[in-house]
């Protein structure tokens, strides 16, 4: 349920995402997500990659600054309304939500949230029935 996103944070210049995609290309790490959030100093990529630890690792030896960050996967139809229903259900919980994105996968969309309590948003979503996909089976999308 937990799944190990990949945060890497980049100076804002020319070449640095593709510096770390050639580093994860050339150990043939699959990516399944990415997201980049920037400011004029810096960004910070975050990304969903078939082998998490050792994207780690790799990006670490090449001195990148990188952690790994719990998230939450729950796939739903690619509606508005059903994204919406997820962020109902943990805000009437007064569950906050630190960043989310999202992919689609046929009829179908990937949403990947971090939010302020992991364990009760779990919790919470399970009880709804929301399909929550787990580490396993999201990296080999």
């Amino acid at each position: 349920m937990i799944i190990h996103q990949l945060s890497v944070f980049l100076e804002n210049k020319s070449g640095r995402l593709t510096e770390v995609l050639n580093a994860l290309g050339s150990e043939n790490i699959r990516i399944t997500a990415l997201s980049v959030a920037d400011t004029s100093e810096f960004g910070i990529l975050r990304m969903i990659v078939s082998d998490p630890q050792k994207a780690r690792d790799i990006l670490k030896n090449r001195q990148f600054a990188v952690n790994l960050t719990d998230v939450i996967s729950i796939m739903a139809p690619s509606e508005a309304k059903y994204y919406a229903m997820v962020l109902k259900i943990l805000s009437d919980l007064e569950i906050s939500i630190e960043y989310t994105y999202a992919f689609s996968v046929g009829e179908k969309s990937v949403i990947i949230l971090r939010s302020s309590n992991t364990d009760e948003a779990i919790k919470a979503l399970k009880a709804h029935e929301m399909e929550l996909i787990k580490a396993s089976d999201l990296y080999k999308i």
